[in-house]
């Protein structure tokens, strides 16, 4: 499973991907304002950085706006992949930017009859968002599992990028149910190396290590 970066904090995005953990990056308007810099100066920034997808988001809701603001934010670099919403508009927005040869991110993706449409429409990647369903009381889990089903039967090339992700226990569900892509803030990625047992395992070896009075250097 592909780990992209759902952050636009360039540190955090060098830190992981010094250690090979950067497959990719998302950012959304609210990550935008977060990280407190100009939309295209950001985005630069990360695009030089990471060799795979940089998803950049459209911020109109008619499809000709988000097919105008998907080819300005395709200028910033070749690995651009232009988010539009699952909406019927970002559908047409991605039926055109698809076959002008871009990559087009669709997000906010709540059913398998979404996904379904976007994979029609020629999404390179779909976004289903797993927290925000768990938030309702639905299992976000559940959609990635009725998409991935639905993409193998016919043979989609629409990678499941899920999103929203909160806990490392959604990182592992989703390797294990098949997404091509998980997309988590910085936190999340880093938390999947804790364990409690590897911690006392370590409090152990440096007690008995202590007792030797020896040194390494």
């Amino acid at each position: 499973m592909k780990f992209f970066v759902d952050t636009a904090e360039i540190d955090a995005i060098r830190e992981l991907h010094a250690l090979g953990m950067v497959d990719g990056v998302t950012t959304n308007p609210s990550l935008i304002m977060k990280s407190g810099r100009d939309i295209k100066e950001v985005t630069k920034e990360i695009c030089d950085l990471v060799d795979g997808p940089v998803s950049a988001e459209t911020v109109a809701l008619d499809a000709d706006g988000m097919i105008a603001e998907g080819r300005e934010l395709a200028k910033i670099a070749e690995n651009i992949a232009i988010k539009v919403p699952l909406t019927w508009a970002g559908l047409k927005a991605c039926k055109v930017l698809t076959d002008e040869g871009r990559m087009v991110n669709v997000t906010l993706c709540f059913s398998a009859n979404q996904a379904l449409l976007a994979a029609k429409a020629g999404a390179a990647f779909i976004s289903p968002f797993i927290g925000r369903l768990d938030d309702i009381n639905l299992d976000g889990m559940e959609l990635i599992h009725d998409i991935r089903v639905i993409y193998d039967n016919y043979g989609y090339e629409t990678q499941i990028l899920a999103a929203s992700i909160r806990t490392v226990n959604h990182m592992t569900e989703a390797a294990k149910i098949g997404a091509d892509v998980a997309t988590a803030p910085p936190a999340v990625i880093k938390a999947m190396a804790n364990h409690v047992l590897t911690d006392k395992g370590l409090d152990a070896f440096m007690a008995d290590w202590a007792k030797t009075g020896q040194k390494i250097l």
